[in-house]
């Protein structure tokens, strides 16, 4: 009986006691006279509870199913179709992905060496497929329902701008690689002087070129070369400078800084730094008929399989074996100019006469067919029927800069040849230190 008097007397205290100290809570200097108490309350519970609400997720009442995940590596010979199997997964689920867009066509061509990343649930039922194609792009089918959603997630490539000057002592190609350029800017640099410089005859130690150009990154680590964006090469004293153009179709071109095009009608060469063995010639001895007969080309010596490309543009008018020429290709460009190719080891596959081909494609490879003593490719340059030294004739030249583009190519370039110019005094100071 005492126990039960006691129980609301002890309540009563306690509830006095509680309500006590959440009163001394509430500051006095922040009560205005007439405000209420449990009002100021309520946005300090308010903001507790919205904190709570963005950094914990206690309170979520969804939860991510857990998937596992198996990395499989793609040999040799392996299709999706083969891994599916050994992996024991639906080829229901394998159809639907490949069949749901243009973009889930592109994992029936996965590629050896390459890793997948194969999610499942607890039943065994593929959830989420990743493929890596590089280190940029990633393809990835997720389930949605009964069916698959297939999307490219490619991470953000960064372009850097680089410098280069080099001295030439012994090739482009090693002195490049000595200036830190990768094979890629190397053969650029290459092409865009192409049509000024023969790189396999009037390369000179003490040369000298500077190029600005760009690097590609990824996940702030280099992915690969980009293009040249301004380059200057002084090649026996005399200096060629290149400038690149994007016009508003995204074709880019490469110009002197007054808007001429640095691409001519021809090249200099249909081979890539190879060694001239015999000049053109008009009282040359023939080496292996031993006679003076008119050496009406130049002789290119390279390894056999060597590609040789158009000098340009054109249509092939002959493709056969032509007596001591061997196998040869003629190629007509336009009405005054040809260009025959000799002494192939072969052609090159899917040409004919009557095909037309592009300046630098591929027409045939470097042997020694007909009467030659090794391998090599006898070049010969012909206008209006006439032959004449393809070393030294006259180049005609492309289109320069439409006069309309001319205020857009100035405004465009003008910076990249700024650049060129402070790369260049760069280098200067560096030598004078």
């Amino acid at each position: 009986m005492k126990n039960n008097i006691y129980k609301p007397f002890f309540l009563g205290i306690t509830v006095a006691i509680i309500a006590t100290a959440s009163c001394s809570l509430i500051s006095p200097e922040t009560i205005e006279e007439g405000s209420n108490t449990s009002h100021l309350a309520i946005p300090a519970i308010q903001s507790i509870a919205s904190e709570i609400e963005i950094n914990s997720p206690i309170i979520e009442t969804t939860s991510t199913p857990k998937f596992k995940s198996v990395d499989h590596k793609i040999a040799k010979g392996e299709s999706l179709s083969t891994i599916f199997s050994k992996l024991n997964l639906s080829k229901k689920d394998l159809h639907s992905i490949i069949h749901t867009s243009e973009l889930g066509k592109q994992f029936a061509s996965i590629r050896p060496g390459k890793n997948l990343t194969i999610f499942t649930n607890n039943e065994g039922e593929l959830q989420k497929l990743s493929y890596n194609k590089n280190d940029i792009d990633t393809l990835i089918a997720s389930r949605k329902d009964t069916t698959f959603n297939v999307e490219l997630i490619s991470k953000p490539v960064e372009t850097r701008t680089f410098s280069s000057q080099a001295t030439i002592n012994s090739s482009l190609f090693l002195d490049g690689k000595n200036a830190g350029l990768s094979d890629k800017t190397i053969m650029q640099l290459a092409n865009i002087f192409a049509w000024d410089i023969d790189f396999a005859l009037s390369l000179r130690k003490g040369d000298q070129f500077t190029v600005v150009y760009e690097k590609l990154f990824v996940d702030d680590k280099e992915y690969d070369s980009g293009d040249i964006i301004s380059a200057e090469f002084t090649n026996q004293n005399q200096s060629f400078t290149a400038v690149r153009f994007k016009d508003k179709k995204g074709n880019t071109s490469y110009y002197s800084p007054e808007g001429k095009s640095m691409r001519k009608a021809f090249l200099r060469t249909p081979i890539e730094f190879a060694r001239i063995s015999s000049h053109f010639n008009l009282r040359r001895r023939h080496p292996v008929l031993n006679k003076i007969r008119a050496h009406k080309g130049v002789d290119y010596a390279a390894r056999t399989g060597t590609p040789i490309t158009s000098t340009g543009d054109g249509k092939i008018i002959f493709r056969g074996r032509k007596g001591g020429y061997g196998r040869v290709v003629i190629v007509q460009h336009g009405q005054k100019y040809s260009s025959l190719y000799a002494h192939m080891s072969n052609y090159k596959k899917g040409q004919r006469v009557g095909k037309h081909v592009k300046q630098g494609e591929v027409i045939g490879f470097v042997g020694k067919s007909g009467l030659a003593t090794g391998a090599h490719l006898h070049y010969e340059f012909r206008v209006n029927g006439v032959h004449r030294n393809p070393l030294t004739v006259k180049l005609p030249h492309s289109n320069p800069i439409n006069k309309s583009l001319l205020a857009e190519f100035k405004a465009q370039t003008q910076p990249l040849i700024a650049l060129l110019n402070k790369a260049k005094a760069h280098s200067l100071l560096a030598q004078n230190l």
